[in-house]
């Protein structure tokens, strides 16, 4: 298996192979996850797309197939925000060890009102960091079967300007939208950052690493059709945003570096070069906020009580 070293710096278009590895990827069939399972699929890896939407996610395997000839995908169907879906999707995997999963699946509103899920969670935090939390106990048996399995959260450069109110985790005092979605974005990667400082305290091999794709656009992402599909109005309009910001499938490249480069080590923070919106992927400075391990201990207690998860989630 090659990997990329000193002397060959990291090149996102010349990926190292992963044969013989499997990754699961969350929300796999649409955005920054189709492209994350795009762009492993071309390693040689089995790709699972966790979707809670077979037709999506076989629109999404079928434009994968057609770039990338003998891709190796299989479909997990996968709901978070239902903590039964989660608690039952693990056995469908059918596998004895899991090399990485992505956590990458999310729910964004951009207008009221407040949405919960099933399980009367509120639908961002819900889906975006409790769905993820109550996966992470299922996968645990498996990704510690790995020979160095990773957890890779993807967070959100929304999560830079937020700051978790634990009094009222589930925004029911006072809903804001944007607000919540970022909330819910830093709770993941304040879970990720905790998660890592976990698995070091009791010597697993397991590594949880987070990344952010920065400024991703659909209007400056390359048409995936039936997944996606941008007219060329839509980027001649994006161009000057352009500048700043970048297209989905190029937000893909710190996750997959994240999941795939052997430099990686826990508890760091991928994402874009240029003011964390685009670019090559890099190793960025963690923001206190992010991983203060007060705020992410009581995090992390709320979680296991709110999801019925076994704080100690049974890595080893």
């Amino acid at each position: 298996m090659s990997f990329a070293s000193p002397s060959r710096p990291w090149d996102v278009h010349r990926l190292p192979s992963a044969e013989g590895r499997t990754f699961l990827v969350t929300g796999g069939n649409a955005g920054i996850g189709y492209f994350v399972a795009e762009q492993l699929a071309a390693t040689g890896a089995v790709v699972v797309l966790g979707s809670r939407d077979a037709a999506k996610a076989d629109a999404a395997m079928s434009s994968i197939h057609s770039r990338v000839p003998g891709a190796r995908l299989r479909h997990l169907q996968l709901d978070l925000a239902s903590l039964s879906s989660v608690s039952s999707a693990v056995d469908g995997l059918g596998l004895d060890h899991l090399d990485a999963v992505v956590y990458n699946a999310g729910v964004a509103l951009d207008a009221p009102p407040r949405r919960e899920t099933e399980d009367g969670h509120e639908l961002m935090f819900g889906t975006n960091h409790l769905g993820h939390f109550a996966l992470t106990r299922q996968l645990a048996p498996l990704l510690s079967a790995a020979p160095a399995g990773r957890v890779v959260t993807v967070g959100s450069f929304a999560a830079r300007s937020e700051r978790l109110d634990l009094d009222d985790p589930q925004s029911t005092r006072d809903y804001r939208p944007k607000r919540t979605y970022g909330r819910s974005k830093l709770a993941q990667m304040s879970f990720g950052f905790a998660l890592d400082r976990r698995l070091r305290a009791v010597g697993s091999t397991v590594l949880s690493v987070v990344a952010h794709p920065g400024g991703a656009l659909d209007s400056l992402t390359p048409s995936r059709p039936p997944v996606r599909v941008t007219t060329p109005a839509e980027r001649l309009r994006a161009l000057p945003a352009g500048l700043v910001v970048q297209g989905k499938d190029a937000g893909a490249w710190p996750v997959v570096r994240a999941v795939l480069d052997p430099e990686v080590r826990g508890g760091q923070l991928w994402g874009p070069r240029r003011f964390g919106l685009r670019g090559m992927p890099w190793n960025e400075h963690v923001p206190s906020h992010m991983a203060d391990p007060t705020v992410a201990d009581r995090l992390w207690a709320i979680s296991g009580e709110l999801t019925g998860t076994d704080p100690h989630l049974g890595f080893r």
